[in-house]
């Protein structure tokens, strides 16, 4: 039954390879479940944590059939896993997070018709099927603009920011690749994010307001709390809970906003799986991300988040462990999480660092003495604009 709260003992499925995934298994079995691992890599660190692991690709049917059939219930552990296979699953075993948020956000038009349908204006954008409309479409979006796929998850490479008109020939080879929308570009301070815990019931359960700074397009670091005021804060929750109550989901999800320097928010993102700016409350809130993920999937009661101190979170590269180790024998308030890829995973990412401080000042003035992570130079920022705000809130008249 839906409904059914889970004990210690039963199976938790997690399907994914990413960061997410192994937290989510330490946290399932220091609760006491046992978890069943599906993904394409044996080595993957996800796999490795699990009690029992199922190799296979996301279109292997007989091996997804099997998994599913092992588990009470499967959670997928980014926005990454295909909603088909969510669907599939579905077919087998409880999944309680749905297929439905998961496709909203795997789809900007799909996103977008969403958005609309709760009366959240949108910022300008275009549904592009050859060059001509770019053409003819940059008239009302003006410049600059991003043209972006309508499917997540290629990166910057199926990404065309256009400056200018002759900017424009450069999306010759993009257009032909399929359907994209033009976005008008909107220009950011801060990014902002929140991690909320959805239940079965609807009920919401927040944690503070994260400030992210991003470096090479990768989230680098998170700040709790965010410094912004409590007009800014009210109505970034107002936003959140407002989308989050009318999506079809449970578990925790994040939603991003960007905040331009008049005051106004924009949604950056929906991302309906536990995210990387919620790894810096493993130490500043009461709950982890990932207990309180678990928590609401089995029907547990859901702890109120609290703030227990100003906390900043680094992302680790491979390229900092050298300079890591001064840091190891000598910060007594710096907190380690390492992945533990193997050397073959070719991946940047190592780690992070939660440096826990009596004020957010303190604990980025430490950081930054290291050397360990650098700040993004002016324009390294400006190219991150590249892919900005999606959804535009309402302004009073």
């Amino acid at each position: 039954m839906d409904n059914e709260v889970l004990f210690p003992g039963s199976t938790i499925g997690i399907i994914g390879n990413s960061p997410n995934g192994i937290m989510l298994v330490k946290a399932a079995k220091k609760m006491g479940f046992r978890v069943v691992a599906y993904g394409a890599e044996e080595a993957a660190p996800t796999m490795q944590e699990a009690d029992l692991r199922i190799i296979g690709q996301q279109d292997d049917k007989g091996k997804l059939q099997d998994f599913a059939e092992r588990c009470d219930i499967v959670t997928y552990e980014s926005e990454n896993i295909s909603a088909e296979v969510i669907a599939f699953l579905e077919r087998f075993t409880r999944v309680p997070q749905g297929k439905e948020a998961l496709e909203n956000a795997q789809d900007r038009l799909l996103e977008r018709a969403f958005l609309e349908q709760i009366n959240i204006n949108i910022a300008p954008y275009a549904t592009i099927v050859g060059l001509d409309d770019v053409y003819q479409s940059i008239g009302s979006i003006g410049y600059p603009c991003v043209l972006k796929p309508i499917q997540k998850g290629y990166g910057r490479r199926r990404q065309q920011i256009i400056r200018k008109q002759s900017d424009i020939s450069k999306c010759a080879d993009l257009v032909d690749l399929g359907t994209f929308i033009l976005e008008a570009w909107i220009p950011y301070e801060k990014e902002l994010s929140v991690i909320i815990a959805k239940e079965a019931n609807g009920d919401l359960n927040m944690f503070p307001i994260v400030e992210n700074i991003y470096h090479e397009h990768q989230l680098y670091q998170s700040i709790v709390k965010a410094e912004v005021s409590s007009e800014i804060k009210a109505e970034v929750q107002r936003l959140a809970s407002d989308i989050s109550n009318e999506l079809n989901y449970v578990g925790i999800l994040e939603i991003a906003f960007f905040l331009t320097k008049n005051g106004t928010l924009y949604v950056k993102r929906i991302v309906p799986a536990p995210h990387k700016a919620g790894y810096v409350f493993d130490k500043a809130t009461n709950v982890s991300m990932f207990e309180q993920h678990l928590r609401a999937l089995t029907h547990m009661p859901l702890p109120q988040v609290k703030l227990l101190q100003p906390t900043v979170a680094v992302s680790l590269c491979v390229e900092d462990m050298n300079r890591l180790r001064t840091q190891w024998v000598l910060k007594d308030n710096w907190y380690y999480h390492f992945y533990r890829y193997p050397k073959t995973a070719h991946t940047r990412e190592s780690g992070y660092i939660v440096v826990l401080a009596d004020t957010v000042a303190a604990a980025l003035q430490q950081i930054d003495a290291t050397g360990i992570c650098k700040e993004p130079v002016e324009s390294e920022k400006q190219e991150q604009e590249e892919s900005n705000g999606e959804v535009i809130k309402k302004e009073e008249n």
